[in-house]
């Protein structure tokens, strides 16, 4: 375990993070009031509860960042393996929400055994990676780290197919990062490619998606697509002003979840979507600095590992809201609503501070 030589955590990547935060507290209010006022008769009611998610979430964030990220080394195979079981628990008690069976309940708390599942996956795979650094060229081993994680890919892949998506990128960006060679994942490419294929012929709703997205005029599921593309265009450059939007008056529905971008740009306009993205490129470039900096290759490895979650669920959530990629149901990050979602990204973060404060 590398010596302490230099206490300090990326403060950069702690400004755009804290800015992404209130940016998201205040678009969601915007956002989700009517909604709430309709449903609860609260306008308050999704932004209590993001509050309170959040609050909970930077708690144990500043948590973790304060402890050696090298304690979590031992835990990885287990927190896998926990994410395994909690995933089939889904499947079999899990409760279904507008079609989908994600949530366990706990009592009065529910929670998407998905998110934890991305953390765990992060570290599972730092933990493989790191053991067996020394052939990493070899393209058994490589094969051998990514079979490991199909189990979980999957179980999530079997009611959240996006979260799957993600949790693949994920593997295939960290083999990436730590292995000599390139031209094997021409092959695992192809491989990732046949898997998605199977996946998206198991179930008749997900190749219907491909049409709705090639033609959402034609089908009654594409009007969340069209209403969510009306907002982005009627939001200009400079957009209505917060709290302006329309389309946030039932047209969007359940605006304050995956749609949330949408209303962005249409009360924020180009302007103000474009500052958010920029926020995200910054934690992202920042990331990507720790990695480079870190004290060993676990540290690097979970950095790594954050770049490619944020990354990837920031452009799968645009492309869904522009229409660019078929409808695959992903929230963006610190801006959806979504409790699990926040506390497990904030977690990750945590992770990623401990690393910044241990650098070379």
């Amino acid at each position: 375990m590398p010596d302490s030589k230099k206490k300090k955590y990326d403060y950069t990547l702690l400004t755009a993070l804290f800015l992404l935060m209130i940016m998201g507290l205040v678009i969601l209010y915007s956002t989700s009031a009517y909604n709430g006022e309709v449903k609860f008769h609260d306008s308050f009611y999704y932004l209590k509860k993001q509050l309170f998610a959040t609050l909970l979430g930077i708690a144990a964030m500043f948590v973790m960042a304060g402890m050696d990220y090298h304690i979590w080394r031992r835990f990885a195979v287990l927190g896998y393996v926990a994410a395994i079981f909690l995933s089939v628990a889904v499947m079999l008690f899990g409760d279904e929400y507008n079609g989908s069976k994600r949530w366990l309940s706990l009592g009065p708390f529910s929670f998407q055994p998905s998110e934890f599942a991305k953390v765990a996956v992060i570290l599972f795979l730092a933990y493989l990676v790191t053991k067996n650094v020394k052939t990493m060229g070899n393209m058994r081993t490589m094969i051998k780290i990514m079979v490991s994680i199909l189990p979980i890919v999957g179980l999530v892949g079997a009611s959240n197919l996006s979260t799957a998506i993600i949790i693949l990128g994920i593997g295939v960006i960290l083999i990436f990062v730590a292995s000599p060679k390139y031209a094997q994942f021409i092959w695992m490419g192809l491989l990732g490619c046949g898997f998605m294929g199977i996946f998206l012929a198991l179930e008749s709703y997900r190749l219907e998606r491909l049409e709705i997205w090639r033609n959402p005029e034609k089908f009654e599921k594409g009007y969340q697509t069209l209403q969510g593309l009306y907002a982005i265009g009627s939001g200009g450059l400079f957009g209505r002003g917060l709290g302006g939007s329309v389309q946030k008056l039932g047209f969007v529905p359940e605006a304050q979840n995956d749609m949330i971008f949408s209303i962005v740009c249409e009360e924020l306009g180009l302007f103000g979507a474009g500052f958010i993205l920029i926020l995200f490129l910054v934690l992202i470039w920042r990331f990507f600095v720790i990695a480079t900096h870190a004290a060993d290759l676990f540290g690097a490895l979970i950095a790594s590992g954050a770049m490619a979650h944020m990354m990837i669920q920031v452009i799968l959530n645009i492309a869904v809201v522009t229409n660019t990629i078929p409808n695959t149901g992903i929230t963006l990050p610190f801006i959806s609503y979504g409790g699990t979602s926040v506390v497990f990204l904030l977690l990750e973060m945590g992770l990623v501070l401990s690393v910044s404060s241990l650098v070379k």
